[in-house]
């Protein structure tokens, strides 16, 4: 798709979205483009218009042509059909295109509105929503309420071509005319029920799919931990009854969606016979001509694809509506409230954790361990502000400082925060140009030469989405670059060497030293090499500050930290134990 077009423009804002209801939703989608919502509308209705003309033509070269023998009527009205036919095939390329790019602006536009909720909730929508939910959004329902756009085109059409046919048949049978005019109440009877169940069982299939494709993400993420604790096979059978409660549930929409589909093709054909029937009858009875017995059946047969197309129509705005009020509710959620009036401090300041007693000096390279690692991913959450805190920064609390400065100014580096996919430079360097000199510092910082070395296009390189492409070790790497680059006044970095090896793990510890000299660096980890460059070691026990020093003096006057450490450091002689054996 070209840039340019406004259909397909991936660029530009979004617009505000209509969030009442799912209707009102699409409804938001048409409005944001009307001028194509109006093209295809009349190009559908010019469209198939042009299609009902061919029989009344059609009737008009037999009639006035063939039947008479009048040779110059014929070629005329022959001509017409053929004008008409000519001219119907550009207006249906062209119908098509507008409906093509009014989907795909409804596409893009809900993928746009979507993402832009998911940055603007941040570290709040896992809080908020599920991630199957966000992932089924983005891989399903965007798609679908894209479809249920159709009815803005053919379904209008199918509108005008039933009543201007009506209005053909009219001046040939009233009987016909009626029986064509009172067809679609008749349909409407019979699928409108249909449609309602259909939508009840299609917004609980979506629920539990949602449901089911986060657990399928846990899976994935955990397999390894699950395993490990003899807890694979009791995941597997909940995951089997809840995807055997999906299938059943599947076969609900599909006997539902069976039936209608049915009716879409089966009523269409009862109608094209019942009034051919009865058109049959008034041609034996004198009361049509042949001309007028052909275009009645060329008027129905026409009908049979409108009449199809509206039924089908009802089947995808539900399944839209379903889609969009799935889309509504994520986009109703809202972020932590961010009420801070207060300024930041001017310059570096203490952190200060209430809770735990911990205070992070600035300029230092702060350690925290703990043998609980949820406690220290606790404490460096409060510390980064991602969740309810009362840590105060230079004497003011953070959550009375507005966010957009907390983030400004701290960044918390998980190591197992999101990888985007695409080239390694962008990866690492996200929205800004860090330029070479820079990003050949992070880098070496991070000890990832020999990643960027190993890449046949180096920094170029296609990184796969969350970096599965790369080893564990070389995603951590990759992953502190990023934060390095980003050059954050207060850096929070949970565990950043836990996947490396020794030597690598010695390598990070002095560049990381090196690289945020005279910045604030505060890592958790109970790893040996890491804590000798660190200078100012924070001992805590049960979330709770226990000793404080450098890392040689809490070996000495703490046994707990010693007994704590000294099983990292039998894991680090190990792993160089086994390097040696390696070479």
């Amino acid at each position: 798709m070209r840039r340019g077009d406004a259909a397909v423009d991936v660029q530009g804002d979004p617009g505000v979205p209509d969030c009442r209801n799912g209707w009102a939703y699409l409804a938001w989608l048409v409005r944001c483009q009307p001028w194509r919502g109006v093209a295809g509308a009349v190009l559908s209705s010019v469209w198939m218009v042009l299609m009902a003309m061919a029989p009344y033509l059609l009737s008009k070269a037999v009639d006035e042509g063939l039947e008479p023998g009048d040779t110059a009527a014929l070629v005329g009205w022959t001509a017409a059909l053929t004008v008409v036919g000519a001219s119907n095939s550009w207006v249906s390329i062209m119908r098509h295109r507008t409906m093509t790019r009014l989907r795909m602006d409804a596409y893009f536009r809900t993928i746009k509105v979507t993402v832009g909720q998911a940055v603007r909730l941040g570290d709040a929508l896992p809080r908020r929503t599920g991630t199957g939910e966000v992932v089924t959004i983005g891989v399903g329902d965007v798609h679908t309420i894209a479809q249920a756009l159709t009815v803005i085109g053919p379904g209008v059409g199918s509108v005008v071509v039933y009543v201007f046919v009506a209005g053909l048949l009219l001046a040939v049978s009233p009987l016909l005319a009626a029986v064509v005019l009172l067809g679609m109440p008749l349909v409407a009877v019979l699928v409108v029920p249909l449609m309602a169940r259909l939508r009840g069982a299609e917004g609980e299939y979506r629920e539990r799919q949602g449901t089911l494709t986060a657990r399928i993400g846990d899976l994935a993420g955990g397999l390894r931990v699950l395993n490990g604790l003899g807890g694979k096979s009791l995941f597997a059978d909940g995951f089997r009854r809840d995807s055997g409660r999906l299938r059943e549930q599947g076969y609900r929409v599909g006997s539902s969606a069976s039936w209608l589909q049915s009716l879409g093709v089966g009523l269409p054909r009862l109608f094209l016979a019942a009034v051919t029937w009865l058109a049959v009858r008034e041609a034996v009875q004198g009361k049509l001509t042949v001309g007028e017995l052909v275009s009645v059946y060329g008027y129905v047969a026409v009908l049979v694809g409108p009449v199809a197309f509206l039924v089908d129509m009802g089947y995808e705005l539900s399944r839209g509506v379903v889609a969009a009020d799935r889309v509504v509710r994520l986009l109703r959620l809202e972020p932590d409230p961010d009420t801070g009036t207060a300024e930041a401090p001017a310059e570096a300041a203490v952190l200060h954790d209430p809770g735990s007693g911990v205070r992070v000096r600035p300029g230092r390279l702060t350690a925290l361990v703990g043998a609980r690692a949820p406690e220290l991913t606790a404490l460096v959450d409060r510390l980064g502000r991602l969740g309810p805190t009362d840590v105060s920064w230079g004497g003011v609390r953070l959550d009375t400082i507005p966010l957009a400065q907390v983030r400004a100014r701290i960044l918390v580096a998980d190591n197992e925060a999101d990888l985007f996919a695409g080239p390694l430079r962008e990866v690492v360097g996200g929205r800004g140009d860090p330029g070479p000199e820079r990003l050949r510092a992070a880098v070496r910082a991070a000890a990832a030469d020999d990643i960027v070395q190993g890449l046949a296009d180096g920094l170029d390189a296609p990184v796969t989405a969350q970096g599965r492409s790369l080893s564990g070790g070389q995603r951590q790497r990759v992953r502190l670059v990023r934060a390095l680059l980003a050059d954050p006044e207060v850096l929070l970095a949970v565990e950043p060497t836990s996947a490396l090896d020794a030597h690598t793990e010695a390598a990070v510890a002095e560049r990381l030293r090196a690289a945020r000299s005279g910045r604030t660096t505060v890592v958790t980890t109970t790893s040996p090499l890491v804590l000798d460059h660190a200078d100012t070691v924070l001992y805590l026990v049960d979330g709770k500050l226990a000793a404080t020093g450098r890392h040689r003096e809490l070996l000495e006057r703490e046994p707990g930290y010693r007994a704590l450490v000294a099983r990292d450091a039998e894991d680090t002689e190990d792993a160089e134990d086994t390097e040696e054996v390696v070479r």
